[in-house]
C-alpha cells in the first residue's frame, strides 16, 4: 500500500508544492508588475524626474498641474475664498515659469519643433508676455502653419489684446478641421465663454 493511498505524507507534499508554486507565480507576476508601472510613473506631478523623461515631457506636465490649480482656483473665487484661490494661482504661476524654461532648453535641444513653440507660447502667455507669446506662435505657424493649437491659443492672445479681426482670422484658418479648437474660439470670439488667459 502507497502512502498516497493513505491519504498520507505523499499527499500533503504534493498539495503543498502545487500551492506554493502558484504563490511564486504570483508573487513573481506582481513584482514584474509593479517593476514596469513604477518605471513607467517615473515622472513627479512637479516635473521633476526618476528616469529618462525630456524636458518637454516634464514641461508638460507642469502645465497640466498648473492647469490644474488654475481650475481649483476658481472654484474657490465662486466660493468666494479670494485667499485659496490666490493661493493656488501663485503655485499656478511658479510652474508656468519652471515649464517655461523647460520648454526653453527643449527647443534648445530640438529646434523647430512646433509643439514646443506652441508651449513656448502658451506658457509666455499665462505669465502676461503676450508680445513673446505671439513670437513663439508665429514660429511654430512658420512651420506648421495648421497646427490647431497653436491657431486657437494665437486667436485668444489676439483676443486678448483687443485684436478681435486678427482672431477672427486664426478662426477662419481652423473653419476646416472639424475640431475642438475650432468650437472653443469661436465660442470666445462670439462671446459664449470667457478666455481664463
Amino acid at each position: 500500500m502507497s502512502l498516497y493511498k493513505k491519504g498520507g505524507c505523499l499527499k500533503n507534499i504534493c498539495s503543498y508544492i502545487v500551492v506554493m508554486s502558484r504563490f511564486l507565480n504570483t508573487v513573481i507576476v506582481f513584482l514584474m508588475l509593479s517593476t514596469n508601472a513604477y518605471s513607467a510613473a517615473g515622472a513627479q506631478p512637479d516635473g521633476g524626474s526618476e528616469g529618462n523623461v525630456s524636458k518637454y515631457e516634464k514641461g508638460h506636465k507642469l502645465v497640466l498641474s498648473a492647469k490644474y490649480l488654475e481650475k481649483k482656483a476658481d472654484k474657490f473665487f465662486k466660493k468666494g475664498n479670494t485667499k485659496k484661490a490666490e493661493k493656488n494661482l501663485a503655485k499656478a504661476k511658479v510652474k508656468y515659469e519652471k515649464a517655461f524654461k523647460l520648454f526653453l532648453q527643449s527647443n534648445k535641444e530640438e529646434p523647430n519643433n512646433p509643439d514646443t513653440l506652441n508651449y513656448l507660447g502658451f506658457s509666455s502667455r499665462k505669465l502676461g508676455n503676450f508680445v513673446e507669446a505671439e513670437k513663439y506662435y508665429l514660429s511654430g505657424l512658420t512651420l506648421k502653419p495648421n497646427h490647431n493649437r497653436i491657431n486657437q491659443y494665437l486667436g485668444e492672445l489676439y483676443l486678448n489684446t483687443n485684436r478681435k479681426d486678427k482672431a477672427i482670422d486664426q478662426l477662419e484658418i481652423l473653419k476646416s478641421c472639424n475640431c475642438k479648437e475650432y468650437g472653443q474660439l469661436s465660442d470666445l470670439i462670439e462671446g459664449k465663454l470667457v478666455s481664463k488667459y
